[in-house]
């Protein structure tokens, strides 16, 4: 169980894993190295997340991934659950995103529901940095 103080703070995306039902590595999530992403968690419980692939050009074939959302939050030591009051993808809106938490040293791993990606399933985990206290 974590405790939600070490929540609370400012985290910049220093790495993201995406693996297929497999276990098999998939290329990284927001363009890998190159992603630009921050997560905001304040003590009233709002948080915003912004994820952006910012690779100079994107391969053909690609799009390129960004993703925003903000909302009320609430955490029960080892899931992370925000309501969505504003976002990026409409079809966010009004819903619950739903992250598994856990701590690897230092990190917060974020762990999102899996995805159908081009017909296959992918499983993320996002680690995140804290860079500053709220």
């Amino acid at each position: 169980m974590i405790d939600k103080n070490l929540l609370y703070g400012t985290w910049r995306l220093v790495k993201g894993v995406s693996k297929d039902g497999a276990d098999n590595l998939l290329p990284p999530p927001y363009g890998g190295a190159e992603a630009m992403a921050l997560l905001s968690l304040r003590r009233d419980g709002r948080m915003i997340s912004v994820l952006c692939d910012s690779r100079a050009s994107i391969p053909s074939g690609e799009e390129r991934d960004y993703t925003s959302y903000c909302g009320k939050y609430e955490f029960d030591g080892y899931t992370l659950t925000t309501r969505v009051d504003a976002c990026s993808d409409p079809a966010r809106f009004g819903t619950d995103q739903v992250r598994q938490v856990r701590m690897d040293g230092k990190l917060l791993v974020l762990q999102p529901p899996p995805r159908e990606k081009n017909g296959k399933t992918e499983y993320r985990e996002m680690f995140w940095e804290k860079i500053a206290e709220v």
